[in-house]
């Protein structure tokens, strides 16, 4: 019996939808016409056209990061693909699963002169594990699969350039389901397992350095840090993993950080990094002995000095260290400086939070953010001095936190936001940017307005690129470039179908946030905040 034959295209729809997709972020194109045209002409996957196509790769890379699933992004040849490539440089460098899907000349003109053609595969080479040109019709399920699996199983990007022609062949393939990857619980062998324990047990200041990897096993950390007698620190991507009242918990490290808590990690004899592969420059104890648990053993951080690694999941490994510590004498003296660690920046972030006057202090609106928004929202954070006041003054509780970690790219914030409400659209959403981040992004506001995103962005208006600002004073260096020209963001957001709220007094910051957050609309609110020097910039 003769099987009916499906586009390229209508394929690339089929096997995207078993494999749980949702939806595709992107620009249209000509050489993605076939794919754009198939997509019209069916409901399960949805395509959201945005302003630029850094924003659909940077909503693939958010998404991908909340959801651990397949984020999907795709544009078209030369320019278009160009464009993708920062915000897939955000989820390469955060291990976020992406899929981009570009258009590329027709397959008569690849190699020549052809009109914004470029070897994509070279281009997309720094950041994805796999990048192929689709060279017949009858390889497009296999190359789907081979790029899938790449990306949820190394947690990547990965890249598939199709040229413009061979979304209309037709082709008798068939989609299939990706494999079902069961996830079994790996057992430390007990020879191991004991090396572990001896070393650990050996700890009179022991320490806990927990990051994005650490989200699954947070109780279990914080049980740990109990039985062992050691403190807890986490990088930015361990924000929102532990409750701020958690007793061992004495929020971050490194820039935005609890800077107390420095000393005491120098002091440290034995650290155990969980779900982390990286510490700021200068925090690395001289003698400490470090273990380090990572699902992908070859993510085993080269510059630290690791005495042990375990390769697995922090969720599976740190009860099996649990119950080899049962029992453990911790060394109290420790615990108690830990804790005054705690109170003492404690004490102090209280005091910044509630500063008082006009422009308003960076320190009081997160605060004034913290008092407002729901247990369990997602924030989007975007990169820059909204980043490091957010690490240093927030004292979370439920919430999902999403941020550029290690690409560190501004503009952020919005693509984020508005990954996650389509992704989570019972959560509450949070956007909290600097002028100059939004000020990268502003056009895709009508982009929340075309599909109904309701979200709210909290904007920290100082007419300033803060954080540069702050490095070159820092280094005594002369200021061009940092001041912004910004224009009336609440008219802006208005003119989009957004409600605006301007904020001017600090008195008035929980009520306009409420206001906002309670909006049918998406809202915007601009805050009319003060140019302060951060503390910790060296």
């Amino acid at each position: 019996m003769e099987h009916s034959k499906n586009t390229v295209a209508e394929l690339i729809i089929q096997q995207l939808q078993l494999m749980n997709v949702k939806r595709i972020y992107g620009v249209v194109g000509d050489t993605i016409i076939g794919l754009i045209d198939a997509l019209a002409n069916q409901e399960n996957i949805k395509f959201i056209a945005v302003k630029h196509e850094s924003v659909a790769a940077l909503m693939a890379s958010a998404e991908a990061k909340l959801t651990g699933g397949l984020g999907v992004c795709t544009a078209t040849m030369g320019p278009g693909v160009t464009n993708l490539l920062n915000g897939l440089g955000d989820a390469y460098s955060d291990k976020a699963p992406v899929l981009a899907i570009t258009g590329q000349a027709p397959s008569d003109k690849i190699g020549t002169d052809f009109q914004q053609y470029v070897n994509q595969q070279e281009l997309v080479k720094p950041f994805a594990s796999y990048s192929v040109n689709l060279t017949s019709p009858d390889a497009i399920i296999e190359v789907m699969h081979k790029a899938a699996q790449k990306s949820l199983g190394q947690r990547g990007v990965t890249h598939l350039s199709i040229p413009k022609d061979f979304f209309d062949k037709k082709t008798e393939v068939r989609p299939r389901r990706l494999p079902l990857l069961v996830k079994s619980t790996s057992s430390l062998e007990e020879e191991s397992k004991n090396r572990i324990l001896e070393v650990m047990k050996t700890a009179r200041q022991p320490m806990i350095l927990a990051g994005a990897g650490a989200h699954g096993a947070s109780e279990a950390i914080e049980m740990l840090a109990g039985t062992w007698g050691a403190a807890i620190l986490t990088s930015l991507g361990g924000k929102g993993a532990f409750e701020a009242n958690s007793p061992n918990l004495l929020q971050g490290i490194g820039e935005g950080g609890n800077p107390y808590a420095k000393t005491a990690f120098l002091e440290a004899d034995v650290v155990l990094l969980a779900g982390v592969t990286w510490w700021p420059e200068g925090y690395v104890p001289t003698d400490a002995k470090i273990i380090q648990i990572d699902s992908n053993f070859d993510k085993i951080e080269k510059s630290i000095p690791v005495e042990i690694g375990i390769k697995g999941n922090t969720e599976e490994v740190i009860p099996q260290l649990n119950l080899g510590l049962k029992g453990h004498n911790k060394n109290d003296e420790w615990v108690g400086r830990c804790r005054e660690v705690k109170e003492l920046w404690s004490a102090q972030l209280e005091q910044e939070g509630n500063s008082e006057g006009s422009p308003i202090h960076p320190a009081r609106i997160i605060r004034a953010i913290e008092r407002t928004i729901d247990p369990d929202a997602i924030l989007a954070i975007d990169t820059g001095d909204v980043t490091v006041w957010t690490n240093r003054i927030l004292r979370q509780q439920n919430q999902r936190v999403l941020f550029s970690g290690y690409w560190r790219t501004m503009g952020f914030g919005l693509p984020a936001a508005m990954a996650a409400k389509l992704a989570e659209p019972e959560k509450q959403v949070v956007a909290v940017v600097g002028d100059g981040g939004l000020q990268m992004t502003l056009a895709d506001l009508l982009t929340a307005k075309r599909y109904g995103i309701k979200i709210t962005i909290i904007v920290l208006n100082n007419e300033s690129l803060q954080m540069e600002r702050d490095k070159i004073k820092a280094e005594g260096g002369d200021e061009v470039g940092v001041g912004l020209t910004n224009p009336d963001f609440v008219k802006v957001a208005e003119a989009c179908g957004w409600k605006g709220v301007h904020v001017e007094e600090d008195n008035s910051l929980e009520g306009s946030i409420t206001e906002a957050l309670q909006s049918e609309l998406p809202a915007l609110v601009d805050i009319r905040t003060a140019q302060i020097f951060f503390p910790e910039t060296e």
